[in-house]
């Protein structure tokens, strides 16, 4: 198991008890939001759209990569990398 930091955007903040980086320890990310749900209540309600998928308006990186781009929930991770989860921002200029 690799312990990494989530970085927690504000909307989410009260889940957390205010805490904008959590450390949680895992082998991949849903391993790690899974952890973050049972921690934090509701806090998976947030990410996942049926407990499998990340919602389309969430973005989840490891570091620099996306998910999405990678094995999205089976995306692995090791010691010291950072999940940020980052809302979408909807709107124009």
């Amino acid at each position: 198991m690799s312990s990494v930091t989530v970085k927690i955007p504000t909307p989410l903040r009260p889940l957390t008890s205010g805490q904008a980086e959590v450390k949680v320890e895992g082998a991949t990310v849903g391993e790690i939001l899974q952890k973050l749900d049972a921690q934090f209540r509701g806090f998976g309600d947030r990410i996942l759209d049926d407990g499998k998928n990340v919602k389309r308006f969430v973005n989840v990186f490891v570091n620099e990569d996306n998910i999405r781009d990678k094995e999205d929930l089976d995306t692995e991770v090791k010691a010291g990398d950072t999940i940020s989860i980052l809302p979408s921002i909807a709107g124009g200029l």
